[in-house]
C-alpha cells in the first residue's frame, strides 16, 4: 500500500519591505531609502525642530530736530510773503495778496503803506522779486513769541515800477540797489508763522 503524501504547497508571504518597493518603483532613490533604514538603523538622534531666527525690529526714527524744523518753516513763511507782496504791489485797486496769512505788525503796515503810496504816484509794480538765498542766522524757541531770525538777498531787478497812464516803466534813479541784503523776523503766532519785520541793510549783495 503506497502512501502518499500530499504537501501542501505554501505560499511564501510577501514582505512589508516587498509590498513598500512594489509601490515605491517608480522611484529608486526611495526604495533604496526604505531598505538602509530597515537594514541598519540609524543611530542618529532625533533632529530637533529648528529654530526661527529673531525677527530684527527697526531702530525708533529719530525725532526732528524742532529748532532746524521752525527755521525751514520760517522760510517757506517768508518766501510766500513776498509772493503775496508781489500782488499787492501789481494790483490798481491795492486788495489782492493775502497778506495777513504771512505778515503782521510792521511788516504788514510797511507792506500795505508802500503800495498805497504807489497807487498815489498813479503807480504799480510789476514783475517778480526773488529772494536768493535766505538763511536762518538764528532760531529762539524758548521765548514766550518764538521766532527765527532770517538773512536774505532780495533781487528787485526784475521788479519794474510802472506808470498806470502809459503803462511804460517809470523813471528811477540809475544807482538804486536792485540786489541787497535783508533782515526778516519771523515769528511763530498761534495762527502760524508771521513775518513781522523785514529790513533792508542797505548793502549790495
Amino acid at each position: 500500500m503506497t502512501t502518499h503524501t500530499h504537501m501542501r504547497r505554501v505560499r511564501p508571504r510577501s514582505a512589508p519591505l516587498q509590498r513598500a518597493g512594489s509601490l515605491l518603483a517608480a522611484s529608486a532613490f526611495l526604495l533604496t531609502a526604505c531598505n538602509s533604514a530597515q537594514e541598519e538603523p540609524s543611530a542618529k538622534p532625533p533632529t530637533s525642530p529648528a529654530t526661527a531666527a529673531p525677527t530684527k525690529t527697526a531702530p525708533p526714527a529719530t525725532p526732528a530736530d524742532p529748532v532746524e524744523a521752525a527755521k525751514k518753516e520760517a522760510i517757506a513763511t517768508y518766501l510766500s510773503h513776498w509772493k503775496e507782496v508781489e500782488k499787492r504791489y501789481a494790483d490798481e485797486a491795492g486788495k489782492a495778496g493775502d497778506l495777513k496769512k504771512y505778515a503782521a505788525a510792521a511788516a504788514l503796515a510797511q507792506v500795505e503803506t508802500g503800495a498805497a503810496d504807489m497807487r498815489k504816484k498813479n503807480a504799480i509794480v510789476l514783475g517778480t522779486v526773488t529772494v536768493d538765498n535766505p538763511v536762518a542766522t538764528s532760531a529762539d524757541l524758548n521765548r514766550k513769541i518764538p521766532h527765527v531770525i532770517l538773512s536774505s538777498c532780495l533781487d528787485i531787478s526784475r521788479w519794474t515800477v510802472t506808470d498806470l497812464d502809459t503803462k511804460k516803466p517809470a523813471s528811477l534813479p540809475k544807482n538804486r540797489l536792485v540786489r541787497y541784503v535783508i533782515k526778516a523776523t519771523v515769528e511763530k503766532w498761534p495762527e502760524g508763522w508771521r513775518v513781522i519785520r523785514d529790513e533792508p541793510q542797505g548793502k549790495k549783495c
